[in-house]
């Protein structure tokens, strides 16, 4: 035998000994066993996915600029307004404010015939039409129009409104105006409610047994219902909420406490309330979370915004599709730099005020340490 041929005897005999070898026969058997699905596959370690939830951002006033009786817009017309904010809004099935003031050009206020009243500045708001988009690309998908000045240009201001915000896709909340997603195979409907002066779009606060039908009316209709509302004194005297009827500068503005629990019993799984322009508390009632004010979000000139009243924050809350009880929320704060700009505050000035104010308001009820357990487990 050749040398050569020796060696390639050598070769042929090591690789018939390592195709029986059983590593090697099970480095077979996975190159011919079709992979698992990924779908399929436990990793060891990896977390389990998060149950179903409806996921809602609120957040309250918004005004953003006017051009009554002059003109005072933001920074490229408005397009930066929401720059640093709008992450806040995002990942979330519905994203919610309350609009204070038409989108119209329009140019007689029924409200302001004259910019001063008894020596007094008038406040009507006009923001352009335009504008409607701006609230879109922020990630809005509803906003309340149940407020004091939504007909700050008469009801023809008011559909103007409607109109441009039916255009750029964002639902108008107010009265007969009852936006409905569907979410998690849910029909979740947002219906606005305001102590101003009752018109079509505008259901009532004050009378809270009609507020009790109507909210009935809805969950009969729909697996969840939002409940908005405009309601309650302003400013930094009236952070506190009491159970009690409310009055500013010669208007009753309702009993919020009354009203809020009232919707719930009636069928409401979240409510959500705006108009003092200062945070409010929160509470947990039946298992339904219920926000008192959620105080300033982005409100360009003709606002207060010292103090608390420039203090907002983001309400963050994922609901049961099930049973539309809390889950879990979480309130990142906002400051309002000048003249109402919001921006993120890592410092969270607004959610310390929310927590002590949140403590006080339960500890007169008479189950406040229950009711303090309940909301403390649930606020992230």
């Amino acid at each position: 035998m050749t040398r050569r041929s020796f060696l390639a005897l050598i070769l042929l005999f090591s690789a018939l000994l390592r195709a029986t070898s059983p590593g090697h026969a099970q480095d077979n058997a996975a190159q011919a066993r079709p992979a698992w699905p990924a779908d399929n596959v436990a990793h060891v370690g990896e977390a389990a996915p998060p149950p179903a939830a409806i996921r809602i951002a609120a957040v309250g006033d918004v005004m953003m600029g006017t051009t009554f009786p002059e003109s005072i817009l933001p920074p490229e017309d408005g397009a930066t307004l929401f720059r640093t904010v709008a992450p806040l809004l995002a990942g979330h099935d519905v994203v919610f404010g309350n609009l204070e003031g038409p989108l119209t050009d329009l140019e007689r206020s029924p409200k302001c015939p004259r910019p001063r009243r008894n020596g007094r500045p008038c406040f009507a708001f006009r923001t352009p039409p335009r504008y409607a988009a701006r609230l879109a690309e922020a990630g809005f998908t509803a906003v309340n129009v149940a407020n004091n000045h939504s007909l700050d240009f008469g009801m023809e201001g008011l559909d103007n409104t409607l109109a441009v915000l039916d255009n750029a896709r964002v639902e108008a909340v107010g009265g007969e105006r009852v936006a409905v997603f569907t979410i998690e195979e849910k029909s979740v409907a947002v219906a606005g409610f305001s102590y101003s002066l009752r018109t079509r779009y505008v259901h009532p606060l004050r009378d809270v047994e009609a507020a009790r039908e109507i909210v009935a009316g809805l969950k009969n209709r729909y697996d969840l219902v939002v409940v908005s509302f405009h309601g309650g004194a302003e400013g930094a005297g009236a952070m506190r909420v009491v159970d009690t009827e409310e009055e500013f500068m010669g208007e009753q503005r309702g009993n919020v406490v009354r009203f809020a629990r009232a919707v719930v019993d009636a069928g409401a799984d979240l409510v959500l309330g705006h108009g003092p322009h200062v945070p409010r508390a929160i509470e947990v009632y039946r298992g339904k979370l219920i926000a008192y004010s959620l105080g300033n979000f982005a409100v360009y000139s003709m606002f207060n915004i010292k103090g608390p009243s420039g203090l907002g924050y983001v309400l963050q809350v994922a609901l049961d599709p099930e049973t539309g009880n809390v889950v879990r929320f979480r309130t990142p704060s906002v400051t309002l730099r000048h003249p109402g700009i919001p921006d993120p505050d890592p410092s969270g000035k607004a959610e310390t005020l929310l927590r002590r104010l949140s403590e006080e308001f339960l500890a007169g009820e008479p189950d406040a340490a229950a009711r303090r357990e309940t909301l403390s487990r649930v606020w992230k």
